[in-house]
């Protein structure tokens, strides 16, 4: 919008400019040449008088005619064939247009502009029948041409400067203008990150409110649903806890006496077994996922050395067997709630373990204002087609398609990373097997 204006109003003054320089040009120079011919006449007779008075002194007289400043006047005595020059020694009848001279000796009037030395003339000659003699007067035009000029530098001068005027004007009277959409993209832009209750406030100008009141509106039924949906999610596995608890117990009671049954029924229990653990997980995900979308609860934000807060994870939870290698040494120092580093690491260990053969092992490295905890797996690795929504709720990767687990894990592990101010991503390991990263903030004392 501000260049379009700018360009518009650079058109425009061109235009104008080029008009006022043209009329200008031809006003001044149809003045002068006006002036000059005038001035001519009155020369060539006052000529006439003197040499038809004094044929002898005709050097004499031409020597003596008044011409404008920067002026010259040149005198032929036809039966004599001879030419005299008001200033020999600076301008002669050599400087005249050839054309000019022809046509004047043939006994017409003519004028001719041309330039002597880099100043532009007019020159005008006039046949003087009465005595035998024709006149010729060259009129300097550089006070013409000095105003032009002028004229020239200053209209360029203006335009460039309604150029950039006019750009300032656009762009106030655009951000003005725009400003209303500049809100509305960064309401959009907080309803996305999860600000729901956004709204924007009403404007002055009642086409505007219409555009404010649609998007409050739209606003308002993307939260109802989003909470609906939530509440939903939230009620179901509450709801769910009860008969699973005792679905769990009932099936320990058969696992306990699984021996005394036959080999069918034995599969039949397995079966049970696998799948009310599996009910379980799933319901204990979708009860955290519920919580950390309602954002329920407060960090607890504690100084902690990433590596060895690591270990302690891994061994309380069955996972001592697996390497910690800390590369960032005793810089390895966080502010974090150890909650969510915990929930991240046992998901990325288990996941390793159901789905990948393993973690090979934990590194802790450092990258700038961040500490990186790294979990290598050793499984076939994740597509590159699959990176990018591997992390979505209940995604699944090629490998992972027939596993037991509830498709979850690593969304609660984005969810947490996120909640950290973080982020969480995977690529190839060196072994050729999977990489989680999660970059974890320093954070501040």
């Amino acid at each position: 919008m501000v260049v379009s204006f700018a360009l518009a109003s650079f058109i425009a003054a061109l235009l104008l400019s080029i008009v006022t320089y043209a009329t200008t040009r031809s006003y001044l120079l149809d003045q002068a040449t006006t002036s000059a011919r005038a001035q001519t006449i009155a020369n060539a007779q006052l000529v006439r008088t003197l040499v038809g008075a004094d044929r002898e002194g005709a050097g004499e007289v031409i020597t003596n005619v008044r011409t404008s400043t920067g002026g010259y006047a040149v005198l032929h005595l036809a039966p004599e064939s001879l030419f005299y020059a008001q200033a020999p020694l600076r301008f002669t009848q050599s400087n005249l247009p050839t054309t000019l001279v022809r046509r004047v000796l043939d006994g017409t009037p003519a004028s001719q502009r041309f330039t002597f030395n880099d100043v532009p003339y007019e020159a005008f000659g006039v046949p003087i029948p009465a005595i035998g003699a024709h006149y010729f007067e060259a009129f300097s035009l550089s006070n013409a041409d000095d105003t032009l000029g002028t004229v020239r530098n200053t209209l360029v001068v203006g335009i460039v400067v309604i150029a950039l005027i006019a750009g300032l004007v656009g762009g106030t009277f655009s951000g003005a203008a725009l400003a209303p959409l500049r809100r509305v993209s960064a309401a959009a832009r907080n309803i996305a990150s999860g600000g729901l209750d956004t709204r924007l406030e009403p404007e002055n100008d009642d086409e505007l409110n219409k555009l404010v009141d649609s998007f409050n509106e739209m606003a308002d039924a993307v939260q109802d649903r989003i909470e609906r949906e939530e509440r939903f999610a939230s009620d179901v596995s509450h709801e769910l806890r009860s008969p699973i608890t005792s679905l769990g117990a009932a099936v320990d009671v058969l696992a306990a006496r699984r021996d005394e049954l036959s080999e069918r029924n034995q599969k039949a229990v397995d079966i049970i077994t696998t799948q009310v653990r599996r009910f379980d997980r799933t319901v204990l995900d979708l009860l955290e996922l519920s919580r950390l979308d309602a954002g329920a609860g407060q960090d607890q934000l504690e100084r902690e050395h990433l590596a060895a807060l690591v270990e302690r994870i891994a061994g309380r939870f069955g996972y001592a067997d697996v390497l910690v290698i800390n590369e960032a040494g005793i810089d390895d120092v966080v502010f974090v709630d150890r909650r969510r580093v915990e929930r991240i690491l046992v998901n990325l260990l288990d996941n390793a373990r159901d789905h990948a053969g393993g973690a090979i092992h934990v590194i802790i490295t450092a990258a700038d204002a961040n500490l990186l905890l790294v979990v290598d797996d050793a499984g076939p690795g994740i597509a590159v087609s699959e990176r990018a929504r591997i992390f979505e709720r209940f995604a699944r990767g090629t490998a992972s398609r027939n596993s037991t687990g509830s498709g979850l894990g690593l969304a609660i592990v984005n969810e947490h990373a996120l909640a950290l101010g973080g982020r969480a991503w995977v690529e190839a390991a060196p072994s050729g097997g999977a990489r989680f990263v999660v970059a974890i903030p320093r954070g501040e004392l």
